[in-house]
């Protein structure tokens, strides 16, 4: 046993399992490719002023679960706990809005940091694979990002997933909602820090999940109520066009989500088999969060699906990905002139694109059969002295143990024939 071990509320992904991660996130990214998004990745910190000010101060993200560090320099930095900030900032600074063609499509991929009570499905470090479209305000934009996600879940065999779905209203509308929902917090029964996220930004309260909260928000002011005319047009553009594609969602009317950058259209997709932490995934439209840090007004939408968590969907679906073989053929020598010239053949297969490995350290035959049968190799290769000086290795077929001797100079052509 090492002395070190991974931190509280973190996980490390060793195989077999972390092939599963690679699968999901490979899903994920899959369908954004086909559809224009180009890969972009941002470091792990950022300054600690982005978040206050994208994701917002008065979340619980900024105030409670963010890593922060101060640099020998003196600067002020945070490990990242979302990835849309980072993106925009990244897009601006390379003016990828200036291009001339909007809107900048992004995917990313990586690890993010929230200082939490770990739990099941709530961890300290986890994975997410995110997109954005920044620079274009356009109904059809929101509906292709959360179909492409729909399309992703359900490429690897989920189903018991649910598209929840709300508009947020804009700085139009948004103000007059807001002061009706602040009259009527003020009078209900809450803590201080409560009474406190009222003034700052009341929308928040909305999404605590504590019952007596919820409780007492049976008759809250429905922000659909206070919709505009053009909220309320864009939002019906968006249902409209996910009802034309075949995806199904429910309309949440409380639905919120926790960072303050979003606007108009906000959707969560949860899972009921998860517990607690529900949520696999979430995003939507953040037309403001360009001007909030600083640059140009620049209409975006976007999404982030938790990897860690769909894995775990998968499990509670019983669902068993396709996984590819990690290796096709294992390659066992009997003594030193074999170990040379088996160990050649494997570096032409590897360069002929087929899985192959090796009986690394000079084991016997029996242990290292032992190796190729837990390697789950298809097919071994095996050769001694005697095969060597006849120009033959023996090829074992590990499913139906029928064996047989193949030309040295045949190998590569005839395990592709095989292996199809």
């Amino acid at each position: 046993m090492s002395t070190f071990q991974a931190p509280k509320g973190t996980y490390d992904l060793t195989p077999p399992d972390s092939a599963k991660f690679l699968a999901v996130r490979e899903a994920i990214a899959a369908p954004l490719r086909d559809s224009g998004y180009g890969y972009i990745e941002t470091p792990g910190f950022e300054d600690v002023e982005l978040f206050a000010r994208g994701v917002g101060e008065s979340t619980d993200i900024v105030t409670k679960e963010m890593y922060t560090l101060t640099t020998k320099g003196g600067s002020q930095l945070a490990l990242r706990p979302e990835g849309t900030a980072s993106v925009l900032r990244a897009a601006l600074e390379a003016n990828l809005h200036k291009a001339g063609n909007l809107p900048v499509k992004l995917w990313y991929s990586g690890s993010y940091y929230r200082y939490e009570r770990p739990q099941k499905g709530r961890y300290r470090h986890f994975s997410q694979v995110g997109a954005e479209a920044i620079g274009t305000e356009d109904p059809v934009l929101d509906a292709e990002l959360i179909i492409l996600a729909d399309q992703a879940y359900r490429s690897l065999g989920l189903r018991r997933f649910r598209i929840l779905l709300n508009s947020l209203g804009d700085k139009e509308c948004r103000p007059v909602y807001r002061e009706a929902l602040q009259t009527f917090l003020r009078d209900l029964d809450l803590d201080e820090e409560t009474r406190r996220r009222i003034e700052i930004n009341p929308l928040r309260v909305l999404d605590d999940k504590r019952a007596d909260v919820q409780k007492q928000l049976t008759d809250a002011p429905k922000l659909r109520d206070y919709l505009c005319d053009a909220c309320k047009a864009y939002h019906e553009e968006v249902r409209a066009l996910l009802t034309a594609a075949g995806v199904v969602f429910e309309d949440d009317e409380k639905l919120v989500r926790g960072l303050d950058y979003y606007t108009r259209t906000t959707f969560e997709f949860v899972h009921d088999g998860l517990g607690s932490q529900s949520a696999v995934g979430g995003g939507g439209r953040y037309d403001g969060l360009s001007e909030m840090i600083g640059g140009p007004a620049l209409p975006s939408v976007g999404w982030a699906l938790g990897v860690d968590r769909t894995v775990l969907a998968l499990e509670a679906e019983g669902v068993e990905l396709d996984l590819p073989v990690t290796t096709s053929v294992y390659a066992v020598p009997l003594g030193d002139e074999a170990r040379r010239v088996l160990f050649g053949v494997v570096t032409e297969l590897r360069r002929a694109g087929i899985a192959a490995d090796f009986a690394f350290g000079g084991r016997g035959l029996k242990g290292a059969m032992k190796s190729a049968n837990r390697s789950g190799a298809r097919y071994t290769l095996v050769a001694g002295e005697r095969d060597l000086a006849e120009g033959v290795v023996q090829l074992k077929d590990m499913e139906s143990g029928e064996q047989g001797p193949v030309p040295l100079a045949d190998v590569a052509a005839e395990l592709t024939k095989r292996l199809g």
